[in-house]
């Protein structure tokens, strides 16, 4: 679970290159393009520019580069040829890079076109959250403090926290320990030490926090159709702190 610092390089190494896959996917979320197309071109960019591995290709039968999650899913949304993009659509895109065995797993949302406003606040108090979340990841915070800051600022802003999916470790295992559950109690959960790597990746509801899979096994929805928002990074903790693995240029930390 403690990683080196060698190790860290690694991780480091894998997290900016998912990170220069949103990057480079970011002009191409226009209304009239479908999630198809999108997803060929992640992948076309990790394999032959990266020279790298995109990690979902054949996890657990998955068989796309990226999850393309629109309006009301949640999470694992599968590209699709029949998928067009829309005025006002909002979509996360989800990709884990492999590179020399280690993983390096972002997301990011996107908002189409000329959005309505309540669909813009509810993919910024998103982000929100996880920034959040992430201020308060150091040596001796416990993992329900990161919980707690992501449903706190949720729950203030009348959205909901859902509870089934979670972030996680990750290193050269994709989905390791510990689980990183997006609500929680201050001062509970396991005590976050140097040298861990996982993910946050909240998921967070414009109406209830149910859920439902949809036949293909994969796809997940939000119970009463509404919107839902997610962000993710992959973090290393530090001596004082911790470093966003998969930070784009555009941002702060």
């Amino acid at each position: 679970m403690i990683k080196t610092k060698e190790e860290i390089n690694g991780m480091r190494i894998a997290g900016q290159l998912a990170a220069e896959v949103l990057e480079m996917i970011t002009p191409f979320v226009v209304p009239g393009i479908s999630t198809e197309e999108l997803d060929q071109r992640c992948h076309d960019y990790i394999v032959n520019t990266q020279n790298a591995i995109p990690a979902n290709v054949g996890y657990k039968g998955y068989e796309k580069t990226v999850c393309s999650s629109v309006n009301q899913v949640i999470c694992h949304g599968i590209p699709n040829k029949n998928k067009i993009l829309k005025n006002d659509d909002i979509i996360n895109i989800d990709v884990t890079v492999l590179k020399d065995g280690w993983h390096g797993d972002t997301s990011k949302m996107f908002t189409v076109g000329k959005s309505k406003p309540h669909n813009e606040r509810l993919v910024r108090v998103t982000q929100e959250c996880l920034y959040k979340a992430i201020e308060v990841v150091k040596p001796g915070a416990f993992l329900g403090d990161i919980g707690n800051a992501i449903q706190t600022h949720a729950e203030s802003n009348h959205y909901s926290v859902v509870e089934e999916y979670c972030g996680h470790g990750i290193g050269k295992i994709y989905h390791d320990e510990p689980q990183i559950l997006h609500y929680g109690q201050p001062g509970t959960g396991l005590e976050i030490k140097e040298g861990m790597c996982f993910t946050i990746e909240p998921m967070i509801n414009l109406g209830t926090k149910y859920t439902k899979t949809l036949s293909d096994g994969w796809t997940v929805e939000t119970q009463d159709g509404r919107n839902s928002a997610q962000w993710e990074h992959t973090l290393a903790v530090t001596e004082a702190g911790c470093e966003v693995l998969t930070r784009r240029k555009e941002e702060r930390f």
